[in-house]
């Protein structure tokens, strides 16, 4: 599984870097997740952004001044990311590691002023005692009362998208077990997956010793899986700003949570 999940990522580096800003509906995750961002890292310090990809979030924050440690288990994620990074002369900012969110062995304990772990890298780990070691091992290399960021996908969300896009497919065995399991194993466009119910998340995250849940967001929201429902209200700037004001006093409620298609969980090392 994780050889797949490398595959793929490493063939779709560029669409990956372009999804958070393709369009309105694609960066509501990417700012929601921004703004709990903002509320909850310290002014400065070091970052851990683990599984993270070509860069987006990392880059962002090196904008902002942070040093951040890249770590990402795809080759061609890290390469593209270095090469932006470059381009933007944030080289002293960001450094770039090859490695696994299930084992960051190489960091000693209470390493970061924060740790973030954005997009679904997560949902990506398939064995449950593994998602528990990742989360365990993203936990302990935080500092005493530092904020961890996890977000994962959404099982609800994924139901949903199939009545939308795929109704006629629901009576499939794939479709029952995506339902009752969580689990795809890829092969049909996306590669192998656990798809979290809310409640799975926050168990996992409370069963971590030593830390505390802050908060829980949505972070499409209640717009989610309404991809062009949103992308046609962005279009008028009167509605999107009461759209978005209405989204950030939504986004945290505990029905929108669990049918986002992204799930955030804010996170705290008790000192």
């Amino acid at each position: 599984m994780t050889r797949s999940v490398r595959r793929f990522y490493s063939g779709n580096v560029k669409e990956e870097w372009a999804r958070l800003q393709s369009d309105p509906y694609h960066r509501l995750e990417f700012d929601t997740t921004l703004e709990f961002l903002r509320r909850y890292l310290p002014k400065n310090g070091l970052i851990l952004d683990a599984g993270g990809g070509p860069g987006r979030y990392a880059i962002e924050l090196a904008r902002k001044g942070y040093d951040v440690v890249l770590l990402d288990y795809a080759p061609a994620n890290l390469r593209f990311a270095e090469g932006r990074v470059r381009r933007e002369g944030l080289g002293s900012k960001v450094t770039a590691v090859e490695g696994s969110i299930v084992d960051l062995a190489r960091f000693p304990d209470g390493y970061f002023d924060a740790v973030l772990c954005l997009g679904g890298p997560l949902s990506h780990v398939m064995k449950g005692e593994d998602r528990r070691k990742a989360m365990a091992e993203l936990a302990r290399v935080g500092k005493a009362r530092s904020p961890i960021f996890v977000s994962v996908m959404s099982r609800l969300a994924m139901i949903a998208t199939a009545l939308k896009y795929f109704p006629d497919e629901v009576q499939l065995p794939l479709f029952k077990k995506i339902r009752d399991s969580g689990d795809y194993l890829g092969g049909r466009g996306f590669t192998a997956t656990h798809f979290f119910l809310p409640e799975e998340l926050r168990a996992e995250a409370e069963g971590v010793r030593g830390v505390e849940v802050l908060a829980m967001v949505g972070l499409e929201g209640v717009g989610s899986v309404h991809r062009e429902e949103v992308n046609r209200l962005a279009k008028d700037p009167r509605r999107w700003r009461v759209w978005l004001e209405t989204h950030y006093k939504t986004c945290a409620h505990p029905s929108v949570v669990g049918v986002s298609e992204h799930m955030l969980v804010v996170l705290r090392r008790r000192g």
